[in-house]
Parts: structure tokens; sequence; C-alpha cells
């Protein structure tokens, strides 16, 4: 059986569970409570500890659904952690979308909490940077969050290098909470902000990441090598965008030569490139999505190929990437 290990998260005393589940997507378009509960559950068991929402998702709906299925689930609250976002918005205030301003932040984690049925949240995400609003506000209301109870830490996703230090030195210098964690995209087709840009940041500031979208969308499942499947993320609507990312010739191209390399350690695609992601050390954790809970226990599996992924292994993954034709 799979034994998860833990990370911590940055500098911080909390560990995170190296795979979680994150609802982006999946809750609210293609899961309700019901089939939410059975793959938190499956999670949870196999050691999951962190679960990963946002405000924005499914309009809220995500963060409703994985409320619901806390609720039902009871699990001992100090056993796991929710994380939420906000930048985007829900309605079309001037004051209420793409923005990171002090009214919208505050008011906004109270409307999640209530939809989540928390009390708190254990990660509070600005989920862009805002270029309007000022680096010393954001990061005066996310101390505010973290003060008052709401939230036990706060983090970014998406943001640059130069913009999560300015923020932690702007906190660092007032005595205030400090970002402790970062979501960014990473995968083996989305690679220089986690490997190059944020160097710096880790052993400067111990900056933690919980990164998302490790199959690149599905790409790397190899689904869409021979197109859009009935039922996969590229039909639902809304996520039209999606169609173009995951039929692009090159990147279909490396996930065709990246098939022998996974049959030889007797994995699919997708834990081959999970366990890419997990195998650097600057990852906390790798979030995952699921619609079954049989994709659960198939994405897990990729703990123990990230022990198979030994220098020659993750040479050869390089060798395919280097010959990709730009895309």
């Amino acid at each position: 059986m799979t034994t998860m290990p833990y990370r911590r998260l940055g500098r911080s005393g909390v560990k995170v569970s190296a795979l979680s589940l994150g609802s982006w997507v999946t809750y609210g378009n293609q899961v309700g409570v019901d089939a939410a509960l059975e793959c938190m559950t499956a999670a949870y068991d196999a050691g999951v500890n962190f679960f990963d929402n946002a405000e924005v998702y499914a309009k809220g709906q995500s963060e409703v659904i994985m409320g619901e299925a806390l609720a039902k689930a009871g699990w001992r609250r100090s056993s796991y952690l929710v994380s939420t976002k906000f930048y985007w918005g829900l309605h079309d205030g001037v004051n209420e979308k793409a923005t990171l301003n002090r009214k919208y932040l505050l008011q906004g984690i109270d409307a999640s909490l209530e939809r989540l049925k928390l009390d708190y949240v254990d990660l509070v995400y600005c989920h862009r940077p805002d270029p309007e609003t000022t680096i010393e506000e954001t990061v005066h209301a996310m101390h505010d969050i973290v003060t008052s109870g709401r939230a036990v830490y706060w983090g970014t996703s998406e943001w640059s290098a130069e913009e999560i230090a300015q923020a932690w030195h702007v906190a660092d210098r007032r005595n205030m909470h400090k970002p402790v964690t970062e979501q960014p995209q990473y995968n083996l087709f989305h690679r220089d902000r986690v490997e190059r840009e944020y160097a710096r940041l880790y052993r400067d500031v111990g900056l933690g990441t919980t990164t998302w979208s490790p199959l690149a969308s599905g790409l790397l499942t190899g689904k869409y090598n021979d197109g859009i499947p009935a039922g996969s993320r590229g039909t639902i609507k809304g996520y039209e965008w999606l169609v173009e990312r995951v039929t692009d010739p090159a990147k279909l191209s490396v996930v065709r030569q990246l098939a022998p390399i996974a049959r030889e350690l007797g994995c699919t695609l997708a834990q081959l490139a999970i366990a890419w992601c997990l195998v650097n050390p600057n990852v906390s954790s790798v979030i995952t999505g699921a619609s079954r809970a049989s994709q659960i226990a198939e994405n897990l599996k990729a703990i123990d190929v990230a022990g198979s992924l030994t220098p020659e292994v993750m040479a050869r993954i390089d060798a395919v990437l280097a010959a990709r034709s730009p895309a």
C-alpha cells in the first residue's frame, strides 16, 4: 500500500500531503456533493490532508459542494487543510472583480467561509496579482484575515518572483504575516517559473509551492492523442479554450514519445507526469483533480512511481522535451 509522504509548506510549521485534491473544473461542473464526498473520502483515507478550492470555481458552487461534503464527512477539523482564493470575484461591481482591494478581500473571506461551512480556512491565496491595488494594501488585508482567525496562512497564485518578494518584504518590515506559499502551474510543458524564476525565493524566504495542472489540463494523460473524447474537459461548456491547448501537435508528439518510458516503468502517462512533479524538492504539494474515486487511487500510485525516476530516467524525459519543435 502506498504511504503518503508529507512536506513542510515552505518554512511554516504545517505539513501538507505530497498529493492534494483540488476542485477546479470538477466540482459544480462534473461533480455534485455525493461524488465529491466519495472522492474526498478516498483521498482522505489514503492520507491526503489538503483540499484546494477558490471563490471563483463554478461561481461559488465549488465551495458550496466541498462544504457540504466536509459537513457530511465529519472529520476532525485539525486533521485536514482547506484553501480558497480571491481575485476574480463573483459579481460585476467595480470593487468586486479582478481586484485585491481591502474591502473585497475582507468581505470575500466571510462569504467563502459561509459557503464552505467552516470557521476558518487554512490557506487563503491572492489568486492573481492586482496592478491597481498597492502591495501594501493587499498585504495588510491578508495579515488582518490571518490575525482575525479566518485563515491560518496566506499565499499567492501566479505572482511573479518580484511581486512575491515585494509582498514578503512589506510584511517583514511591518511585522505582519508573510506569504508562505505560491500556487503556480507546473508540469512537463510549464516549468520555467517554478524551476528558475522562483529559485532565489526558495533559498531567501523559504517559499512553499502547491502546484496545479500536473497533467496540463489532461494533455499528459494521452487521452487527447486522437482528438477530444466525449465527457472530457474539452467538451465542458465554458472550457472551449482548452481545445486548442490539448490538441497542439508538437505537445501531442511529446506525449506519444513519453509513452514508452511510462510502459517501461509499469505506469500510466498520468502517473509519470504527476511523479515527475513530485521529484522536485521545492514542490510542497501537487494538486490533482478527480471526478471519480477510482481516479484518486490511480493518481496515488504516482508516489511509488516517483521513486523510480532515477537521474537516468529524468534525463530521458528531458531529452524528449528538448527535441520538441516550437509550439
